[in-house]
């Protein structure tokens, strides 16, 4: 069983991903349904809320602050390649950095730079709305199911 600082880092991940994993499944499940319900201009201008607010310590702290960990484990297993639950550790380390941070930097975040440039009440804004919500909720799902599994992957590795 891992012990000591390492598991200590371990049970960090779990927590950050995990974290992590339920926001995107709050979003995934409710919050862009209930955006998509909402008249257009009023479903952008909500967008716009979000995405400037979670770029704030306390959701940034979590989603960023993982991502350094899930790097800063895979690197430690590389260096010690513990005895025990070296697959899961660095599957849980690839799970979150790749399908997690990586994907939101490639699919999510363009998505919402592309909205924040358009204003609410706008035909251009109306005609992008239902595209943004489709694709972006799409990845959004991809990055819930991913951190999950990186949370599942880290609790493995201590078992």
């Amino acid at each position: 069983m891992i012990d000591g600082p390492y598991f200590v880092l371990t049970v960090l991940g779990v927590l950050g991903t995990g974290l992590v994993a339920g926001v995107f499944c709050g979003f995934s499940t409710f919050v862009m349904r209930g955006l998509a319900a909402l008249p257009p201009a009023q479903g952008v201008s909500a967008m716009h809320a979000i995405n400037m607010t979670a770029l704030r310590p306390p959701f940034m702290l979590v989603f960023a602050g993982s991502a350094v960990l899930s790097a800063v484990i895979a690197v430690v297993t590389f260096v010690l390649w513990p005895d025990e639950g070296t697959a899961e550790l660095l599957i849980g380390s690839g799970l979150y950095l790749f399908g997690v941070f990586g994907l939101t930097m490639v699919a999510n975040v363009p998505r919402n730079e592309a909205l924040d440039r358009l204003e609410p009440g706008t035909p251009e804004a109306a005609a992008y709305w239902p595209t943004y919500v489709r694709e972006w909720t799409l990845w959004n799902h991809v990055r819930t199911v991913a951190s999950a599994a990186a949370a599942l992957a880290y609790v493995l590795a201590l078992t």
